[in-house]
């Protein structure tokens, strides 16, 4: 049982060589406030005086003191080492330095102190390592924190406390960890921040030691009997009494062993029933023992630990790769690697999935089904045309003559302007996929090629032929998807069979429209009969006057030189004070009708007629829009898989190899980046401390000592 501590620390010295703490060894964490007496308490341990003293703060950082029991004449055993005496010290920092000299010991804390946390009351959580060995020590692992502080001192930051309480609680948080909580006695032990924050990880007691000190500082006329009794705090693995060296006793140069011997005396004459269950000497072995009992706990699980550990850092060291031998066949590999890579991530088989997004063709097929789709559902297919507009298009396309039916050439004027609006989505369909396969280098550098990492140059170069490829393609693309709209706008097939429909209502309305028409008019007079009245009358009810000719009013001659009202006749066209043509002296033409200054209508309602040939054009426009839409739907993400996605497919890995295969550019893209090269370092380093580590502990069970 004795010999687990020195495993412990074996273990501890394998950790340290990589500056790891991911595993949670057994120890001892020393906690209290300021001027509670801890630096007493380790010192007394330690039989020698070794740690800073003062005022104020003086633990700044965490420090992890090793005792290692060695046998006496172990120093004369190896007079070349450098060890004189039978006591010494080494640091981690220092590497293989020895240190004869306590006061040594004690400079060399205060200057790694300050060179970490400065010289005026700066913390750090950053620990430092002393191993010391002694014939007069038991085995133990102590760490001494900064003691709890309320007030920020020097150039303490406001919140000073809550860094040391962090700081605390980081290592007494460790399961493995048995917290010594440190408490003056000449103090209340009901506010006991020691006991107080050790509750907050330990609430049951279970890896708690209380330490009364400075017994010998009560007031007079009291004692300690009922803390040391566990009356006022009750504590599972017990409460132990020590009486410290004052500052006096420190200034005289008092040794620890005076100290001890009257400690021993004190404890005897104010507490004879305890005398054996507290003091310094009591408090050693009792460690010793909880420590070893709670290492042979730890045990199993610290086991498990570092086996997982080792294979995932095996693991770990795998994926950084071997260094580089063949050059050309590891550059041909990774090559074809990424495209393959590449290619399965667009076809949805490569061997990383990504959860939180659509990614590669997945997110193509979404770009073309929802994003391409749902624009072009959105696009309204009389967008932008008014019914003026329509009807002018009809007007401009009837030419001087008025027609009796609809003109196809502003069906298919108006239709073509209506189509040439699908064709921004479909190119923003095109730039979409193109982006898309732009981010799939990316996911494959990050997931699924992760030996890129380790050729920061490779990896560019890769990069940029991909990203060549597709800009090469990209114009190419572009230019198919705008033929494709362009082909319909080339021919507008009015003989398409979804489109008979629409014609057939065209149809129909325009013979509904011819019979309404004829249903308006009334009904015709023989034309016989009309021969057999004779020459035409020249009286008010002749045809001249305005009669009916065959049913139909015909309009009323203007007699030479006779004034007509403004109701519809010529006259109301001349200005004011003008005269008709021809009817003033100088001029045949004098007072001309002036066209422009005849008022143009802004808005008017449509007769019937046009409302009709408005409606005929906007059902044709409609039935022909929807019918290309749906060709462009289909045929845009056709051609942008053929031109641009199954294109960069089929080339990727000839492109790659033409560019990047080249024996001039092995040595520069094969260059492993520094980062990549310290990590596999590290990675290998913990990896072989995870070994011994485990070594260690396989000994332990063969010597039958777990």
């Amino acid at each position: 049982m004795e010999a687990l501590i020195p495993v412990i620390n074996k273990l501890q010295d394998v950790f340290n060589t990589v500056g790891a703490d991911i595993i949670q060894l057994p120890q001892i964490a020393v906690v209290g406030t300021q001027s509670s007496g801890k630096s007493s308490v380790l010192e007394s341990l330690v039989g020698r005086d070794l740690l800073p003293r003062g005022t104020g703060i003086v633990t700044r950082r965490p420090l992890i003191l090793q005792l290692v029991h060695v046998d006496p004449g172990d120093a004369r055993k190896n007079e070349d080492s450098g060890r004189e005496g039978e006591e010494w010290g080494k640091f981690l920092h220092t590497k293989n330095k020895i240190f004869n000299d306590f006061d040594e010991i004690r400079q060399e804390i205060e200057a790694e102190t300050e060179r970490i946390s400065g010289n005026n009351k700066g913390i750090s959580d950053e620990p430092i390592h002393l191993k010391i060995f002694s014939p007069h020590v038991v085995n133990l692992t102590l760490v001494d924190l900064p003691g709890i502080t309320k007030v920020p001192v020097g150039d303490q930051p406001n919140d000073i406390e809550l860094q040391i309480r962090d700081l605390i609680l980081k290592h007494i948080s460790n399961p493995n960890c048995i917290i010594l909580a440190v408490t003056a006695a000449n103090t209340d032990m009901a506010t006991s921040e020691a006991l107080k924050v050790a509750r907050e990880v330990d609430p049951d007691g279970r890896r708690t030691l209380a330490v009364v000190t400075k017994l010998d500082l009560m007031d007079a006329g009291t004692d300690a009997m009922d803390v040391l009794m566990g009356r006022v705090i009750p504590v599972k693995l017990g409460l132990i009494g020590v009486v410290n060296r004052s500052q006096l006793d420190i200034n005289n140069k008092k040794s620890v062993a005076d100290a001890i011997r009257d400690e021993y005396a004190f404890l005897q004459k104010k507490y004879p029933s305890l005398a054996n269950r507290n003091g310094t000497k009591y408090l050693a072995r009792t460690l010793n023992r909880l420590l070893m009992h709670h290492i042979r706990d730890c045990l199993p699980e610290l086991k498990t630990r570092i086996n997982v550990l080792a294979a995932q850092y095996q693991s770990l060291l795998s994926s950084y790769g071997e260094p580089v031998e063949d050059q050309s066949a590891t550059l041909l590999q990774l090559i074809t690697k990424f495209a393959t890579e590449y290619c399965n991530t667009i076809e949805g088989t490569a061997k990383y999935i990504e959860t939180a997004e659509l990614c590669g063709g997945a997110r193509i097929c979404y770009i073309f089904h929802e994003t391409f789709g749902r624009t072009l559902e959105s696009v309204d297919p009389l967008g932008g045309l008014s019914t003026i507009d329509i009807l002018t298009a009809i007007r401009n396309a009837t030419g001087p003559r008025p027609s009796l039916f609809v003109p196809e050439v502003s069906f298919e004027l108006l239709v073509k302007k209506q189509v040439k609006r699908l064709e921004e989505p479909s190119l923003r369909c095109v730039e979409l996929v193109h982006e898309e396969m732009q981010r799939i280098i990316q996911h494959c550098s990050n997931y699924s090629t992760q030996e890129l990492q380790r050729f920061p140059k490779l990896h560019e170069a890769i990069v940029e032929v991909v990203t060549s490829l597709l800009r090469k393609r990209l114009p190419i693309t572009n230019e198919m998807v705008h033929n494709l709209v362009a082909i319909e706008l080339a021919y507008i097939n009015t003989k398409h069979p979804d489109f008979a429909d629409a014609c057939g209502v065209m149809n129909n309305n325009i013979e509904e429209q011819r019979r309404n028409r004829m249903r308006e008019l009334p009904a015709a007079v023989p034309r016989d009969k009309s021969a057999a009245k004779g020459p035409a009358p020249v009286s008010g009810d002749s045809p001249a006057s305005g009669a009916d000719v065959d049913g139909v009013k015909a309009p009323s001659a203007v007699p030479p030189g006779g004034d007509q009202d403004a109701t519809g006749n010529w006259r109301g066209m001349l200005k004011k004070g003008e005269d008709a043509p021809g009817s003033g002296p100088g001029s045949p033409l004098r007072g001309a009708v002036n066209l422009l200054d005849v008022p143009v209508p802004v808005a008017r309602k449509l007769s019937s007629r046009e409302q009709r040939d408005c409606e005929v054009i906007e059902r044709l426009i409609k039935s022909y829009f929807l019918i290309v839409r749906k060709n462009i739907q289909d045929s845009v993400p056709k051609a942008v898989m053929h031109f641009l996605v199954n294109h960069v497919k089929d080339s990727l890995q000839s492109e790659l190899v033409g560019q990047l295969y080249k024996s001039g550019l092995l040595n520069d893209l094969l260059t492993e980046s520094e980062d990549m090269a310290q990590r596999r370092r590290e990675a290998a380093d913990m990896l072989q401390a995870l070994q011994k580590a485990s070594q260690v502990i396989a000994e332990i069970r063969e010597t039958h000592l777990w």
